[in-house]
């Protein structure tokens, strides 16, 4: 007789459930079942991973298994029911059930009761679980309410409501009672009029998990593995079960077992029913299509105000006609639209990706990066044969991202957007200190262990000799356990977090789709499914993503309007302008988008770009990819004229030639992968997805094999397929596609001609978009200095909250604004400001008439900002000082009588270039006076005939003294 397990948990019950979604598949799969349910509690988070793993197991072995979608309700008052929806419609009113009980709570939380299931359950299989059935053996009992009589008057109302919906699950807990309580239950059930379900409520594919199970238990629990107490596995036997184990455990209950057969077959409802609608974007009586031709012609005219050239027309058309056929002319508009609320607000954006890179998106203002440079735009015959989504991910200032996305919400409605989620995974050290304080390792140990993984490494990192090296025993039992829990617990999920911008849009409701629950940054819900696993499902989404550079851009194109009165966006720049890349070749590109690492700026002389399309190259080079591939010096010698340009094959050319034989790109990569080595579209789609997850979840051993193997079958060396698929396994940890690198290359090239043209500027909005990029304020204010431009120090007289331009004899001038102020609240900076009037003439006028914190008064003295009222930084502070805030206390609100006293005058000595230097770094980071190291260089610079020795003190650059922050006032005593 065949078998159903309905009560499975798998590890998307986070730290509870010890077995992947997959593994739970396979191990379903060898157990002979004919269908598995992922009923994880109150989410359905992985459930599209266990139906991904049923495709893969059809296709690659032959063995069919169906998984039934499903979740595991616990209400809030502890009664526990395993819901399964029969058809779409009962999978949309689970949907809005769940999205009802997160939208309550907060993350992660679902407050849910016995009236929403009531009012949501039509359709729906309630598997109901009797008091005292557990979770897993080491949880706490389901309790509900006052106890089993409040138990039994909920599943009566339960019964009442959904006739023929409801089963009573019995399950067995190995602990030598479970003859008597199955009894108890099915007499419970009886009494209800119930049938009874058999389950071996399962949360680990096999036994072995037991250890890792403890571990998550006690994470959890932020308890040791040896406090755990009956919090521990007694055993390890709730695993899942085969038909004939499970007759064995319910002989006494075969009916239990009948009716699993019943549920299997009224349970047919499948993933791949789901059918994802994007949002028509119909308006009025004008189709999509005929509005994106439209807005397509109207783009033209803007683009090109002379006409655009036959070829673009071409193009053009082309375009059209397979978005038509495709059917994706909806989603080219809803990105329209976004792009077009931005330009209305005056937010600066840039399209990129291989749809994007297209005269259709540079007609329709999504980028700036004219299809006219040459690029692979669009990817036409591969996203057509593959049948890819479109590829559009849009930037925006970071500073007002959040703009757009409340106008997503808003337009569309909360119950029809969402973002996606992001899976948070165990890897690398948060496994070593999670895992390494459950068993009971010291906070030493933990921190030496964890130093010895690099980036997203994992255990295989702490070898034998690596833990000697720190001073441990690798034979230590303890230790080595531990090692052994960490390397089994990579890849496991820890929690859910959101996308950084992937947006779901749908015609009709999304919470009927996959339930939406709040995040927990204010105003913003998200599904519970990740990018993969609506990739499978054949999702669309809109990347809505943040970049800090599109601030910079936008900030420094306003000042260049303020200050010289020309205005310019992306697109109206001055192209292929000779001194910008004559400082590029220089590697001057300090604070330039992408280029600024010392890696980059190392390769810049060596490349020299000259065009556009060398920028796009210099984009995409230093990255895993070509360097894993050894592909970067290739390339170099190639076109320096030091190597011929040759091809693999005639095949290879064709892909390759832009590159002059050499692959750099992702598209190239997958390219290979179907060109070279015989991959189709879909296998090549397979490996690109096994990459991309490889330190997530297993290898690409097999895959590695096929390509190998397809690369020698069609005549090419062992040496250049080993290359290809190194390079293919650099583009799976972090890709770069040219699509992509042609938008980047664009703000590459803008940023870099605000520098070039407008040094003070370009600082100044630098510094206003920070945090961002490699540099500190200290670095990119010393290099806009070297650079001619003169800065000046904040000053409560001249600065505003942000840096500004200022109008000075010869110029311009960077002022320094407040923002640079270590600690000074943004609010406090804008009333200095805005209270200042004709301007302030003493301290204390500061803080009278800003009505400002001591604290600020403090921090503004610190940095100086009082020097313009001739007070210098002791004097200002001591002032400052003297400032308390509220009114004071009534003993002392007056003079005692014959208690006057008058302070002596007070004179500060003068600080050292070194304490004023010092006192700059501590209170903003950067200084304009001198170079630390320029006050040591007489006394590191030997002089001819003397023996080198460094001087122990020297007035002009003493260290400033610790007798208090405002030294010892002359007269004042000492």
């Amino acid at each position: 007789m065949p078998f159903s397990e309905f009560c499975a948990l798998s590890n998307f019950t986070f730290l509870t459930g010890a077995s992947h979604p997959e593994e739970m598949m396979v191990a379903a799969v060898e157990a002979g079942l004919t269908a598995l349910a992922i009923t994880d509690v109150n989410s359905v988070a992985g459930i599209v991973r266990a139906h991904q793993k049923a495709r893969e197991l059809a296709r690659d072995v032959g063995v069919q298994i169906r998984l039934v979608p499903g979740v595991r309700l616990i209400l809030r008052d502890g009664f526990a029911v395993t819901a399964l929806p029969r058809d779409r419609a009962a999978w949309g009113r689970l949907c809005r059930l769940l999205t009802l009980g997160q939208r309550r709570a907060a993350k992660g939380a679902c407050d849910l009761g016995l009236e929403d299931v009531l009012d949501w359950g039509q359709g729906v299989e309630l598997l109901l679980h009797p008091p005292g059935q557990r979770l897993t053996p080491a949880s706490k009992a389901v309790r509900p309410g006052s106890g089993a009589g409040a138990w039994v008057t909920q599943a009566q109302r339960l019964a009442r409501r959904f006739e023929g919906q409801c089963a009573v699950v019995l399950a067995p807990h190995y602990d030598g009672q479970d003859a008597a309580r199955m009894a108890r239950h099915a007499a419970l059930a009886a009494r209800l009029g119930l049938p009874t379900l058999a389950s071996a409520l399962p949360f680990v594919h096999h036994p072995s998990r037991r250890r890792l199970a403890d571990v998550l238990t006690a994470i959890r629990m932020g308890q040791k593995i040896e406090d755990l107490g009956r919090h521990a596995l007694p055993h390890g036997e709730q695993r899942l079960r085969s038909a004939t184990e499970m007759r064995r455990l319910f002989a006494a209950h075969p009916q239990a077992l009948d009716h699993v057969g019943t549920v299997a077959a009224r349970v047919t409802f499948s993933l791949d029913e789901l059918r994802y609608e994007y949002p028509s974007e119909v308006t009025g009586t004008e189709t999509a299509a005929q509005r994106l031709a439209r807005l397509t012609e109207q783009g033209l005219r803007w683009r090109y105000p002379r006409g655009a050239t036959a070829r673009v027309q071409a193009q053009v058309a082309h375009e059209l006609a397979l978005i038509s056929k495709l059917k994706y002319e909806p989603y080219f508009l809803t990105v329209h639209d976004i792009v077009a609320f931005a330009r209305d607000q005056g937010i600066l954006c840039q399209g990129r990706g291989s749809a994007a890179n297209s005269v259709v998106c540079y007609a329709l203002g999504v980028t700036s990066v004219s299809p006219e440079i040459g690029t692979m735009v669009f990817e036409r015959f591969v996203s057509e044969a593959r049948n890819e989504p479109p590829d559009i991910d849009v930037d925006f200032e970071h500073e007002r991202r959040e703009e757009v996305i409340q106008h997503i919400y808003a337009r569309y409605g909360r119950h029809r957007a969402g973002l996606c989620a992001t899976v948070i995974h165990y890897r690398g050290k948060r496994a070593v200190r999670e895992v390494g304080a459950a068993m009971g390792l010291t906070e030493d140990t933990l921190s030496a262990l964890s130093s010895q993984i690099w980036g997203f490494g994992g255990s295989k990192d702490i070898t034998d000799q690596r833990i000697r090296e720190i001073g441990l025993d690798p034979a230590d039992r303890r230790l080595a356990q531990t090692l052994r829990l960490i390397a089994e617990i990579q890849g496991f999920p820890r929690h859910l977090s959101q996308h950084v911008g992937g947006f779901i849009i749908t015609e009709g409701r999304l919470d009927e789709l996959v339930p939406i629950e709040n995040a927990t940054m204010e105003d913003r819900t998200v599904i519970c499914w990740d990018k993969d696993d609506i990739d499978t499902l054949g999702i669309l989404k809109v990347d809505i993503l943040a970049l800090g550079m599109l601030s910079c851009i936008r900030k420094a194109f306003d000042l260049v309007e303020k200050h010289h009165d020309r205005r310019f966006d992306l697109a109206t720049l001055p192209p292929e302008d000779p001194a910008t890349y004559d400082m590029l070749c220089r590697a001057d590109s300090l604070g330039v988008f992408q280029v600024e690492s010392r890696a980059q700026m190392n390769f810049l002389p060596r490349m020299r770009p000259r065009k556009f399309y060398d920028l796009v190259i210099q984009v995409a080079i230093i990255r895993p990819g070509p360097i894993q591939g050894d592909m970067v010096h290739p390339y170099l010698r190639r076109r320096n004229g030091q190597e011929s340009v040759s091809f693999p094959s005639d095949a290879l050319g064709a892909v390759l030639g832009k590159t002059l034989g050499v692959p750099l790109f992702q598209e190239q990569a997958m390219q290979i992968a179907i060109v070279g080595a015989g991959f189709s579209p879909e296998e090549a789609d397979r490996l690109r997805r096994a990459l991309a997850t490889f330190k997530k979840h297993g290898n690409v051993t097999a895959l590695k094999e096929r390509f190998l193997e397809g690369m020698a079958k069609n005549g090419y060396e062992a040496e250049f397929a080993q290359r290809c698929f190194a390079q293919i396994e650099g583009f799976g940890s972090y890709g770069f596609p040219e699509s992509h690198a042609a938008s980047f290359a664009h703000l590459v090239y803008a940023s870099a001609w605000l520098k070039r043209h407008h040094p003070g500027i370009f600082a100044c909005a630098l510094l206003n978009a920070q945090p961002m990029g490699f540099y500190a304020p200290a670095q990119i204010v010393r290099d806009a200095r070297e650079h001619g431009v003169a800065v000046l120090p904040p000053c409560v007289n001249h600065s505003q909250w942000d840096n500004v331009m200022e109008e000075v004899e010869g110029g311009l001038a960077l002022r320094l604004g407040f923002r640079q102020i270590k600690g000074l609240p943004e609010g406090e900076g804008l009333w200095i400001a805005g209270a200042r009037g004709n301007g302030y003439h003493e301290v204390q006028d500061v803080w009278r008439r800003a009505g400002i914190s001591p604290a600020t008064m403090i921090r503004l003295a610190e940095a100086d900002a009082f020097a313009s009222l001739g007070v210098d930084r002791r004097r200002a502070l001591w002032e400052a000082r003297a400032i308390k805030g509220g009114e004071p206390l009534p003993l002392f609100a007056r003079d005692m009588d014959g208690e006057g006293i008058v302070e002596p005058a007070v004179h500060f000595a003068a600080l050292t270039m070194g304490e004023e230097v010092v006192e700059d770094y501590v209170s903003m980071r950067l200084t304009l006076r001198a170079h630390p190291m320029a006050l040591l260089r007489p006394f590191l610079t030997p002089v001819e005939g003397e023996p080198f020795r460094v001087a122990s003190s020297h007035p002009s650059t003493a260290l400033p003294r610790k007798g208090g922050p405002v030294g010892n006032p002359v007269g004042a005593g000492a």
